[in-house]
């Protein structure tokens, strides 16, 4: 078997990080039979803004993406991004909406679920990774990777016994911010190894131009499973090049076993791809450049050009740097969250508003109130009470699992939006999208009357945007 396992992002992370998640079905479907006789681990093609993105943007049915996946690539295993106990949407749902997501990915193609949260809180993820384990999936838990005084490799390697504890069948370090450095991430997977014997997964964004390099070092320290994209759609904010990575490993003891000339053959059709994205303005040659301020001021790339553009808006754009120096302030004083979606945004509007307020604290945004609460769950280290006093008055903190102050609600999510089902799967869509699914259900309806103009062509069921 090849020492180094790869899992293959074009299908998901990679047109997410550079087009907003704007890759069609239409555009995957020429090239999927090629893609499934490479011999990835997995391909990573669904979940994380994909389920928005079909719903919102193009018009599509994400779970009929998944079954033309599923069908047009029957070898490969399948892999989602999954939020825990908020599953694709924006809030915590009920353990019985989640068991359900769960169940029904799994029946509808998903062969290995990646579970995340945003705190690092095992207790978000406990019910996912249960009701994965019962469908008979992959369960893989991703550990948000960030720095900061508190994360370190002992941080991370506490994480990664309560994972596999928490019964988890692998262990990804997941680097959406491009964080790590290849000096770190050797350090990091060697720690790891020591303390786990589940197999190790390595998530990395090329934002800072490291990528390649962490992943090297990872290989080195006794990595398993490295996650790439097919060069066209790769560098930039998204991964390193699938192509580069199987020859850089090629005739070493970390050989991928993949072909690079099968591998090649693929490339022209990204090519051109990429091509039509540019033509079209949804690539923007920007997105493909190295931007090494991420690791200056230890901030997204995504939560830096979000800060300006909030500065702008107030016509305070010379305080960037100040909100730059107050970011980590903030953080501290609500212990540390990792600074990734929803919490980079949470704590990046706090600090805005810090600074152009000219007193901190004298406005608080209601999301960030709800974290020092505890409605995300718990922070890394614990938020000082007297800090938590002054933000929630005379409210008081949560100090269990959130998700267990939720009241089942998957009946009455069906009861809401009865009138739209035409599959069990409806309700979920409905569940995390609300008014966006409707839009959905409702062009769907018109398209089965041909009230659209489209009479029962099935050629014609899948729009580009």
């Amino acid at each position: 078997m090849a020492k180094i396992g790869i899992t293959e992002t074009v299908l998901r992370d990679a047109h997410q990080s550079l087009i907003a998640t704007r890759m069609t079905t239409e555009d995957m479907l020429p090239i999927l039979p090629e893609l499934d006789e490479i011999g990835f681990r997995s391909i990573e093609c669904w979940g994380g803004a994909t389920f928005d993105s079909c719903l919102r943007f193009l018009n599509e049915d994400p779970w009929e993406r998944l079954r033309i996946l599923k069908k047009n690539m029957p070898k490969t295993p399948l892999q989602m991004l999954f939020r825990g106990q908020n599953m694709l949407g924006y809030r915590h749902y009920a353990d019985d909406v989640v068991e359900y997501f769960v169940q029904k990915s799994i029946a509808n193609g998903i062969d290995v679920i990646r579970i995340f949260d945003a705190l690092n809180d095992i207790r978000n993820l406990e019910t996912a990774i249960k009701a994965a384990k019962k469908e008979g999936a992959h369960t893989q838990v991703a550990m948000s990777f960030t720095t900061g005084e508190v994360f370190t490799d002992e941080y991370y390697v506490n994480y990664a016994k309560q994972i596999e504890s928490a019964g988890a069948d692998s262990i990804c370090v997941k680097d959406m911010a491009a964080l790590l450095t290849p000096y770190r991430a050797e350090t990091l997977i060697k720690a790891l190894k020591k303390a786990t014997d589940l197999p190790i997964q390595l998530h990395t964004h090329y934002t800072s131009g490291l990528a390649s390099m962490c992943l090297m070092k990872a290989a080195e320290a006794g990595v398993d499973v490295i996650d790439t994209a097919m060069s066209p759609l790769a560098l930039g904010t998204s991964h390193a090049p699938t192509e580069s990575m199987v020859a850089a490993f090629q005739g070493t003891e970390y050989d991928t076993g993949l072909d690079l000339v099968k591998l090649s053959g693929l490339r022209p059709f990204f090519m051109k791809l990429r091509d039509k994205y540019i033509e079209s303005g949804l690539l923007d040659p920007k997105m493909l450049a190295t931007d090494a301020k991420t690791l200056i001021y230890q901030v997204p790339g995504g939560m830096l050009s979000n800060l300006l553009s909030q500065l702008k808006q107030a016509g305070k754009e010379d305080q960037l740097t100040a909100v730059l120096e107050e970011v980590p302030r903030v953080r501290k004083d609500a212990g540390f969250p990792p600074l990734v979606t929803p919490t980079s945004q949470i704590v990046g509007t706090q600090a805005v508003f810090n600074i152009i307020s000219g007193e901190r604290y004298k406005m608080v945004t209601k999301e960030f109130r709800a974290m020092v609460k505890g409605e995300y769950g718990r922070t890394p280290l614990p938020i000082d009470p007297e800090f938590q006093k002054m933000i929630l008055k005379d409210d008081k903190p949560i100090t269990c699992r959130p998700a267990d102050l939720l009241e089942p609600e998957l009946d009455k999510l069906r009861e809401e939006c009865a009138e739209w089902i035409t599959q069990d799967e409806d309700v979920l869509s409905y569940a995390q999208f609300g008014q966006v699914a409707v839009k959905f259900f409702e062009k769907r309806r018109d398209k089965m009357f041909g009230l659209d103009g489209v009479h029962g062509d099935p050629a014609k069921q899948i729009h580009p945007v």
